[in-house]
């Protein structure tokens, strides 16, 4: 009797939880490693997805839409976020023929929205949508995490794409830290730094040439941030009423990192660039993806601050964290250690979930690759082990605070 009453109370506690805050996993389909059972048995209560195979600016079609959620659903698991339903570059810099993609992305948020989906993220980062340096940098325990660093970047930019002014725009002693590493990098590791940095987006392992790099490059060599940031809300103004009339949040993803690259603007990467976004278009569903790990790859971020500023249209989260050096250079670290307190995060989104009446979705944003995983390919970050330990400690945490 009293072994029925525990497990009746664990299921309303855990009842209770899934009402506030509940915790998925991202899939890739057919061009991930794992299947949908894989996630379900690390702890998944739910997927987020995207199509990957629709090319990009393209609608998502209604039948791909509930194609896709009937595959998903043969697993006992459900597609409740989007992540991403990416942004044409064209509309990022107003090149010819942008508004048509504009249409086009308004219809697919139409089409999400018809098949229940109404949260979607997506980013306005010009041409590389996330990148680091080290996909494999070797943790004490012998596992391998990502890791950026600011003088490898220079020297790809300076060194390996060529990029013309490159050299004048870093200041002299970061340059002086390029030239020593240009004295020290092997012909092995130049190569594999090539390969990093181009590497494309999650769920596609097709890397960018050089070639192709610069030519993607160009059309931002006259767009400052000033410039992107009146695109970002020129298309904000764009789609907010069609989000507004079919009941979806937007949750932009923030820069990642969060500070300029290869030159490129950069504009959702601090508070004041939030404050600016959401003082300027302040209907709730011009919202938030707040990603710790990539908001806190700079020590100038205070997250608690920017969670307790945004926390009503913060409308997804990502749980990572990172260690920060002083030289700018950041390790992806476990979820529960790093320079960030997961505890107060968690407790932060727990309590706002509370306070508005809402189910807030999170996921684990990338872990650790452990030795018993590197004969898969997966995506950076992406691994099982290391993703479904953060998934169970992040679980935790929201039960124990809950």
């Amino acid at each position: 009797m009293k072994k029925n009453l525990h497990l009746k109370i664990s299921k309303q506690v855990v009842k209770k939880n899934k009402q506030h805050i509940y915790g998925g996993l991202r899939w890739f389909e057919k061009k991930d490693p794992l299947s949908l059972l894989h996630l379900k048995q690390a702890g998944a209560e739910m997927i987020i997805s995207a199509l990957h195979d629709v090319p990009l600016g393209e609608v998502w079609e209604v039948s791909s839409i509930k194609t896709y959620q009937k595959e998903i659903a043969k697993s006992g698991l459900e597609w409740k976020v989007v992540e991403s339903l990416p942004v044409h570059e064209t509309i990022k810099y107003q090149g010819l023929g942008f508004e048509v993609f504009i249409e086009k992305y308004k219809k697919s948020i139409e089409n999400l929205s018809s098949c229940g989906i109404n949260t979607i993220t997506y980013n306005f980062m010009p041409v590389l949508d996330w990148v680091r340096t080290d996909h494999h940098f070797i943790n004490q325990d012998k596992t391998t995490t990502l890791r950026f660093d600011p003088v490898a970047m220079a020297y790809f930019d300076c060194f390996i794409l060529n990029r013309s002014m490159a050299q004048k725009e870093y200041d002299s002693q970061l340059m002086d830290e390029v030239k020593k590493f240009a004295q020290t990098i092997s012909e092995k590791e130049r190569e594999q730094l090539k390969k990093n940095v181009l590497l494309g987006l999650p769920g596609n392992q097709h890397r960018f040439t050089i070639e192709e790099l610069k030519e993607k490059i160009i059309p931002y060599q006259s767009i400052n941030a000033s410039q992107l940031r009146e695109n970002l809300i020129y298309f904000l103004q764009e789609i907010i009423p069609v989000a507004k009339a079919c009941g979806v949040n937007l949750a932009i993803h923030p820069d990642d990192p969060p500070f300029s690259i290869l030159g490129l603007p950069r504009i959702v990467s601090t508070s004041a660039d939030l404050d600016f976004l959401f003082t300027t278009l302040p209907e709730i569903e011009n919202g938030l993806c707040f990603c710790s790990g990539s908001l806190g790859a700079t020590v100038n971020n205070d997250l608690n601050y920017i969670f307790n500023s945004h926390q009503s249209r913060i409308h997804f989260l990502h749980f990572r964290n990172v260690d920060c050096f002083p030289d700018g250079s950041f390790n992806e670290s476990a979820h529960l250690s790093g320079d960030h307190n997961m505890r107060n995060l968690v407790q932060l989104a727990v309590d706002a979930a509370k306070q508005r009446k809402v189910v807030l979705p999170f996921r684990p944003d990338h872990g650790f690759l452990q030795a018993f995983e590197k004969q898969y390919r997966f995506y950076p970050g992406y691994s099982l082990l290391g993703r479904m330990q953060g998934l169970a400690s992040l679980k935790g945490l929201v039960l124990g605070l809950s």
